[in-house]
C-alpha cells in the first residue's frame, strides 16, 4: 500500500479532530438534554394525572402553566443565560472560586424576581377573568396557582445550580437526580391523586415536593465536598456588583421571553373561544407535543 500523501494525512487528522470534538460535545450536551427532558416531564406527568380529574381541571392547569408559570419560568430561565456567560468566563480564566459567588448572586436576583412575580400567582383568578377567560376555569386556575407558589421559588434556586454544574461538566449528576425525581414525582402523583383522590390541590402539592426535592438533592451534592475549588460556602462577595449582574440577567431574559410569551398569547386567545374547557385542553396537548 502506498504511503499517505501530505494532503491525505492532513485530511485524516481533520476528520479525527472533528470526531473528537463531536464526541466531547455530546458527552456534555447529551446529559444536559436528558436533564431538560426529565424536568420538563415533571409538568407533563402532572398534566396527565390532572386529565383524569376533569376537563375543567385540565384546562385550568394548562392555563396556569401557559399564562402564569410560563412567563415566570421563561423569565427566570432566560436570566440564567447571564450566569452561563459569567461562569464560562470564570472557568476560562481559571477563577473557579468565582463560580460559587456568581451562583449566590443569581440566587439573590432570582429570588427577588420571584417575589416580584408573586402577585401573578396570588391574583391569577382576577387576572384571568380580566383576560376574558372562563369563570369556571379562572376559579380553579387561581386555586391551583396559589398552591404552586413554592414551585416559583424552587425554579429560582434550581436554575443557578444547573449552570454551576454545567460550567464544571458535572452534567451526569444533574441527569441522575432529575431522573430519580421524575420517578418519585410519578409515584407521588399516583398515590396522592389517583389513589387518595386529593384533586387539583394534591397535584400542586406533589409538584412543590418534587421541585424542592430536586433542589435538596442538588444542594446536598454541592455542599458535600464535590466542588472544593468552586464552592467554599456562602460569601459576602455575593452582594458586590449586583446591579451590573441584574442588568445582564434582564437583557438575557428578554430573548427567551419573547418566544415563550407567544404560547401564552395563544392560550389566552383560545380561552376566549366557545367551549374553552375543551379548546384549552386540546391546545395544551398540542403545546406539550410542540415542546
Amino acid at each position: 500500500m502506498a504511503p499517505a500523501t501530505g494532503t491525505e494525512a492532513v485530511g485524516a487528522g481533520r476528520r479525527k479532530n472533528w470526531r473528537d470534538e463531536f464526541g466531547n460535545l455530546w458527552r456534555i450536551a447529551g446529559p444536559v438534554i436528558l436533564t431538560e427532558i426529565f424536568q420538563f416531564l415533571i409538568g407533563f406527568v402532572t398534566a396527565a394525572f390532572v386529565g383524569h380529574i376533569g376537563k375543567v381541571e385540565l384546562a385550568a392547569v394548562s392555563v396556569v402553566n401557559g399564562v402564569v408559570e410560563g412567563p415566570a419560568f421563561g423569565l427566570l430561565l432566560g436570566m440564567g443565560s447571564a450566569l452561563e456567560t459569567l461562569c464560562g468566563q470564570a472557568v476560562g480564566a481559571g477563577q473557579l472560586r468565582m463560580l460559587g459567588v456568581y451562583m449566590q448572586q443569581s440566587w439573590v436576583i432570582y429570588l427577588a424576581t420571584s417575589l416580584a412575580l408573586l402577585p401573578l400567582y396570588l391574583l391569577a383568578s382576577p387576572i384571568l377573568r380580566l383576560l376574558r377567560q372562563s369563570a369556571a376555569i379562572s376559579e380553579v386556575a387561581g386555586l391551583y396557582a396559589r398552591w404552586c407558589v413554592p414551585q416559583l421559588f424552587a425554579y429560582a434556586v434550581n436554575f443557578p445550580i444547573q449552570k454551576f454544574y454545567q460550567a464544571q461538566s458535572r452534567v451526569w449528576v444533574m441527569t441522575g437526580i432529575s431522573a430519580a425525581v421524575l420517578a418519585a414525582h410519578a409515584l407521588l402523583n399516583w398515590l396522592v391523586v389517583a389513589m387518595l383522590r386529593h384533586g387539583i390541590v394534591g397535584t400542586a402539592l406533589v409538584g412543590d415536593v418534587s421541585w424542592w426535592l430536586l433542589n435538596a438533592a442538588q444542594f446536598a451534592y454541592l455542599v458535600g465536598g464535590s466542588f472544593p475549588e468552586a464552592w467554599s460556602g456562602f460569601s459576602r462577595k455575593t452582594f458586590v456588583s449586583l446591579g451590573g449582574f441584574t442588568k445582564l440577567s434582564i437583557a438575557s431574559a428578554v430573548m427567551l421571553c419573547l418566544e415563550m410569551w407567544y404560547y401564552t398569547a395563544v392560550l389566552i386567545l383560545v380561552g376566549c373561544l366557545k367551549n374553552p374547557e375543551i379548546q384549552v385542553g386540546a391546545i395544551s396537548i398540542w403545546l406539550v407535543r410542540r415542546c
